[in-house]
């Protein structure tokens, strides 16, 4: 099978996620999955009623108050008013905990590589939002995926996609693929680049990275465990497609969500390229 814009690869690890003391009681981390695990359920038994776009904002904001994650940022939402189309937000990617932050802040159509649809409990919640998944490995689907979101967009529908293709620990991440940026064109819809980061009480982490051969379970344990969590949502000004092309409107998005140079490895951030 030919490799697509989507086969995209990271060569972080476990590695990058260092060590993380000081965890919650085991009190409090078995609070938080308790609540999430219930929280999940019933926004799983909801069926249809999570395609409201007010109640996915709840029950995303929610899960994450679940696990002890603050959210920081995106106050107004990320969609550009005063357009007649949606918003194509485009994001770095690090964590499963990046489609709840966004989805806190901005209900809309997210775009997701076929294996978030497999994961546990949450795949099945995506797939009520009314995610669109992709097959990052092959060509063949991608024109009409970008049909689709163009057609969206056209209709006043926001988009959210992570242009990277794969989770990286931290910035500065992977290239952007440029498919997705063809249906902002074509649709003649603003870009929003936003940065997501995040910390622990107040510093740079790894810890929310889901890299590697990790499991779904071990990351959620991972997280539930953590103290002073918080997930950033920076938006960044909209980029709008008269007078570019997808290579520029990549490249101008990337330049947005990752403002610093290239780095090397480091064996605490994980920063590489």
């Amino acid at each position: 099978m030919n490799a697509g814009p989507w086969a995209a690869v990271s060569p972080c690890s476990a590695a990058c996620l260092g060590g993380h003391p000081r965890k919650a009681p085991p009190l409090v981390t078995l609070r938080r999955c308790t609540a999430f695990g219930a929280h999940l359920a019933g926004a799983v038994a909801a069926g249809r009623r999570l395609g409201s776009g007010e109640e996915v904002r709840r029950r995303a904001g929610g899960l994450l108050a679940d696990l002890g994650i603050g959210l920081d940022g995106g106050r107004g939402g990320l969609a550009v008013a005063g357009v007649p189309t949606g918003t194509l937000v485009v994001a770095n990617h690090i964590s499963w905990l990046d489609v709840l932050a966004l989805l806190a802040v901005q209900p809309a159509t997210l775009l997701a590589k076929r294996e978030v649809g497999r994961w546990p409990l949450v795949g099945t919640l995506v797939r009520r939002a009314g995610t669109r998944f992709i097959d990052r490995d092959g060509l063949r689907g991608l024109p009409a995926t970008v049909r689709e979101l163009a057609a969206l967009l056209r209709s006043g529908e926001s988009v959210v996609v992570f242009p990277e293709g794969t989770t990286w620990c931290s910035a500065p991440g992977g290239p952007f693929r440029r498919a997705t940026f063809q249906a902002a064109l074509d649709a003649g819809a603003p870009v929003r680049p936003v940065t997501l980061a995040y910390t622990r009480n107040g510093a740079p982490t790894t810890l929310p990275a889901y890299v590697g051969e990790g499991t779904f379970a071990g990351s959620l344990r991972r997280v539930a465990t953590a103290r002073g969590l918080t997930v950033h949502v920076t938006a960044h000004p909209a980029l709008h497609p008269a007078g570019h092309d997808r290579r520029t409107l990549a490249a101008l998005a990337r330049a947005a969500v990752f403002p610093q140079p290239p780095a090397e490895v480091h064996p605490q951030l994980g920063h590489r390229r």
